[in-house]
């Protein structure tokens, strides 16, 4: 049979599964790969879940937006720490994750052949999604230190771009962006009648006292500041499958279009464990994402030995470092190396977009102190061995 193309065909395939069929076949690998952390969902999580079981009609369909006690939920938390009001101009939908909030902005924003400017190294199911949509991503170099280019933005926008994305803190490289760099892209969004889609799905995690800044909490910001956010990483919700987005009201009826036709409604007993795990006592989040903190001194500590091989860039968010190996290597023939001869698994810079020159993402999120420091350790010691033989 005549084999059928698609538009797939131009959309690159997830590294995630790649590296980890890597890893299966080599075992006893530690992998700084996947970005997740190691802590599981709070106890209130698991309490709220009879709730869901003592009410039949929660078998039914519900609404696509989400029940109404989650929204509920959400509007208050977005009131207390991202500083957004819910009102007349805006609106909470809960998704399936963050990513499918990004699919849900991009499909109801866009015709086919539009362009979506994203900051490299990028979000790669970023790209991807936009792929699918039938749009172009347009590609715009943050600088030495992966912060945004406003200029260099403003630039890249033509009569065909929709949208501006920012991640804050960053997935790749773990860099927070300043609330003036934010309130430059909301103000270029503005004046050029784009909207501003902002990922926040770490926001919860940043270092060193510095803040995590939401570009929906800017004045007058509502009508095109669209705001990502989700429980996988900082709740340990990511099998759960809940994130959920701020958009623009006049976004609404597009949005439920597409949620309708993918998912009809977020998983219901998901949303009832989204609604117990926002009840969890602020110790929850301090005391786990202090231990990742730690991690992070662990990790940077045993990193900074590579000074002259790779570069470090600072970066006080998300759990992400981004190395710049200084070597002409194949990121992913680097990655395949680390994982056969030296049982460390990361993952490669390509993927994200970042093709000149050999870049590896270093997640340490998922790892408890002594495993994060055995992985660190196979991490340098096999850079040091590879990239100097």
């Amino acid at each position: 049979m005549e084999s059928l193309t698609s538009r797939m065909q131009a959309v690159q395939s997830p590294i995630i599964p790649v590296v980890g069929e890597l890893i299966k076949n080599s075992p006893g690998t530690i992998s700084l790969g996947q970005g997740v952390v190691y802590y599981n969902p709070p106890p209130e999580a698991r309490e709220f879940l009879p709730k869901f079981f003592a009410e039949p009609t929660n078998n039914l369909y519900k609404s696509v937006e989400g029940i109404l006690p989650l929204l509920t939920a959400l509007a208050g938390k977005l009131q207390a720490f991202n500083n957004i009001e819910i009102n007349e101009e805006n609106c909470i939908v809960v998704t399936a994750g963050s990513n499918m909030g990004f699919m849900n902005a991009i499909l109801a924003i866009t015709n086919p052949g539009d362009e979506i400017i994203l900051n490299t190294p990028y979000y790669f199911n970023h790209e991807m999604a936009i792929a699918m949509a039938g749009c172009r991503a347009v590609l715009v170099a943050t600088d030495e230190n992966y912060q945004l280019r406003k200029e260099a933005i403003a630039q890249a926008i033509t009569p065909k771009t929709r949208a501006v994305v920012t991640i804050s803190p960053n997935n790749p490289t773990g860099v927070v962006y300043s609330q003036a760099a934010l309130r430059q892209v909301n103000q270029i969004c503005s004046d050029r009648g784009i909207y501003h889609i902002s990922d926040e799905a770490y926001e919860y995690f940043t270092y060193n006292g510095v803040k995590h800044v939401s570009p929906g909490a800017f004045g007058n910001s509502s009508k095109y500041t669209i705001s990502l956010f989700s429980l996988s990483k900082a709740y340990g919700f990511a099998s759960w499958r809940i994130g959920y987005m701020v958009i623009p009201k006049h976004l609404f009826v597009a949005i439920k279009k597409v949620q309708d036709t993918i998912l009809i409604c977020p998983p219901v007993i998901s949303q009832y464990a989204a609604l117990g795990a926002l009840q969890a006592k602020e110790e929850y989040l301090k005391s786990n994402i202090g231990a990742i903190a730690q991690v992070r001194q662990l990790v940077l500590d045993s990193l900074n030995r590579l000074q002259g091989l790779c570069s470090i860039t600072p970066a006080n968010g998300a759990f992400y470092f981004f190395l710049k190996v200084n070597a002409q290597m194949d990121a992913f023939e680097l990655v395949k190396r680390l994982i056969q001869e030296h049982k460390v698994a990361v993952i490669p810079g390509t993927t994200f977009g970042m093709g000149d020159g050999c870049y590896l993402r270093v997640a340490y999120g998922a790892l408890q102190k002594e495993t994060a420091k055995e992985g660190i350790e196979r991490l340098v010691q096999g850079l040091e061995t590879i990239v100097r033989s």
